[in-house]
This record gives C-alpha cells, structure tokens and sequence, in this order.
C-alpha cells in the first residue's frame, strides 16, 4: 500500500513538472531579428518600425531590428539564420538563391519571400549645373554607390558594368547620409541610391546643393539592361525634390520582407496577419509614406523566391493564388 501511494505521488509529481514545462514554454517568446539597413535607409525605417509594432500587437514574440549593408547582406544573413527577418530586393534574392551575386557562387536558398513593401527606384543625383548629363558621363567621375554589400552597391555595379563604365570612375561605398555630406562637401561628383522617393538624403543633399537626376531610365533602355535584368520601368514624378524639377524615367527593383526558412510557419502567418492588417499598414505608412504600397492587393506581385509557407497560407487566406514557382 505504502509503494502503491509513493508510485502515485511520483506520478502526479511528473504530470505537474510537465504542466508547468509545458505553460514555461508556452510563456516563452519568440526572438528575433530583423535585418535593416544603412542609417538614413528605408530599409531602417521599416525594420524599426516593425520591431516596435509587432510585439505591441502580438503575443509571445520579441523583434529586435539590426543595421545592415543593405539587401545582399540581408540574403546572406537571412539564409543563414543570422537573422530571422530581413528586407530583401527582389533581383538580389534571386541571384542569391542562383549562386549568382558577385564574386560569390554560394546559393542562399533559406531565404523566403513574405510580402511586398514597396518599389526601390534607383535615382542618381548630380549637381544641377554638372557636365554630367548621362550615365555615360561619369567615367572618370567620383561616385558614392552605397555600402558594400547593399542592394544598392550591387544594382549600381550591374548596371554600370553593363554599360562599361565601372572599371572607369571611382566608386566610393557610402552609405546615403555619408554620401549625402560627401556631395555637400564636394568630395564626390554624384551619388547612387536604390530607394524609395522622396529619399531623406537627397533632400538632405538639396537643401545646400542644387541637384538634378540623370535620367538612367534612358541608358537602361538604350543598353538593354531590362534584357539582362528583371528591374522594371518607374518614372519618378515631377517635383519630387523642387518645383522646378521635372519628370526623370529610371528602374526600380522590388522590396520584399523575408524570412529564413527555418522561422516556424505559425510565426511568420502571426507576424503577418498583425502587419498586413488594416491598423498594421497604417501604422507602417505612419512611419513612411513610402509603405503605402505594401497592400493586400499587391500581396507578393514581383516575388522571384518562393514564398514562406507560413506567408503562402497568409495570402491564399487572403483570395491569393500561390503560383506553383513560388510554394
């Protein structure tokens, strides 16, 4: 009797110790990191902004936002786990995932898309009364292109090295306010930004310098960059950085939120059932107007990697047929 009744302590004795493990990891949170980018980018508006608003408005999940070089940083380190999240443009995550960005041959397949943000125009500033007039012009010249490793970096080399202008300036990798003050200073001839507009740093720029955009939507055209590359055609509108500045036509590649493969499924749906919400995109374009594309109804238009299946359940949710390229 006396071993029936210590058996049956020992018993309830292990279901309480699993009860209470079981409720320790239920209370557990979820840690992450959300890759952003340079200081002065969009891509660190938004990893801010989506650090402070998930975990006010989501359960057991703590984010934390990290600085980065830029999109293929972002690849690298959401492939590989470093970082959970990261913000990604579209033509970099491909090629990443093809073993095809520069100098590196290494295929980061765990990165997956989520969503789209917004487009990331590239727009290269010179000073208003400059000889440089088109992409061409810039041999010789000194030309800030962005951080190494930022998708910025990487877009400015692909489309200068298509035209064969690459190996002729001096490309200078800073970041935009670094290159913002570099112009100011006159220490560089133009700068390069992959971004959406109006861009902080070319305001910035344009309140001490009279600036002008070289219109690489034509040399694009003209050298058949869009045969080579998957950007698409953007016209940046006239006025965007003064009155008096007129229309300019350029290409832009398409930001998306990502996350590593290995995130739960259950995780990435929550994170985006609380962002693509009505008060989640609102919260996000009170951070930037330049998130006001990142809707329901442009879902993942532009993805070139499959999507997360936490993010595929998301949107088939939401009425979006997932192609099968994409699952």
């Amino acid at each position: 009797m006396k071993k029936f009744l210590l058996l049956s302590l020992a018993l309830v004795f292990a279901v309480s110790m699993m009860t209470v493990s079981g409720d320790a990891e239920a209370g557990k949170k979820f840690k992450a990191k959300i890759g952003g980018g340079p200081t002065g980018g969009t891509f660190n508006t938004f990893a801010n902004a989506m650090a402070v608003y998930v975990p006010k408005n989501m359960d057991n999940i703590k984010l934390s936002a990290v600085g980065s070089g830029g999109s293929v940083e972002n690849v690298k380190r959401v492939s590989s786990g470093e970082s959970n999240f990261g913000l990604c443009y579209a033509v970099d995550s491909a090629l990443g995932r093809g073993g095809l960005l520069p100098k590196d041959t290494n295929k980061y397949d765990g990165t997956m898309a989520m969503g789209f943000l917004y487009g990331a125009p590239a727009q290269l500033v010179v000073r208003a009364n400059s000889d440089i007039k088109t992409a061409k012009d810039l041999i010789g010249k000194r030309v800030a292109v962005g951080n190494a490793g930022s998708g910025a970096s990487a877009s400015a080399e692909r489309f200068f090295r298509h035209l064969d202008v690459w190996e002729n300036f001096k490309p200078q990798f800073l970041g935009y306010s670094a290159a913002a003050s570099a112009f100011k200073d006159g220490k560089i001839d133009a700068f390069w930004v992959l971004v959406g507009f109006p861009n902080r740093s070319i305001i910035e720029a344009s309140v001490q310098v009279d600036i002008r955009l070289i219109d690489v939507g034509a040399d694009a055209e003209k050298y058949g960059f869009y045969d080579a590359y998957a950007y698409i055609p953007v016209t940046i509108p006239a006025g965007t950085y003064g009155e008096d500045m007129p229309e300019c036509s350029t290409f832009q590649d398409a930001t998306f939120l990502c996350a590593n493969n290995e995130v739960p499924a259950d995780v990435v749906y929550n994170v985006m059932k609380t962002l693509w919400s009505e008060k989640g995109m609102s919260a996000m374009v009170s951070a930037k107007k330049t998130f006001k594309t990142m809707t329901l109804e442009n879902a993942f238009d532009g993805a070139s990697i499959p999507l997360h299946p936490g993010a595929g359940k998301f949107w088939e949710e939401n009425k979006k047929t997932v192609p099968a390229n994409l699952k």
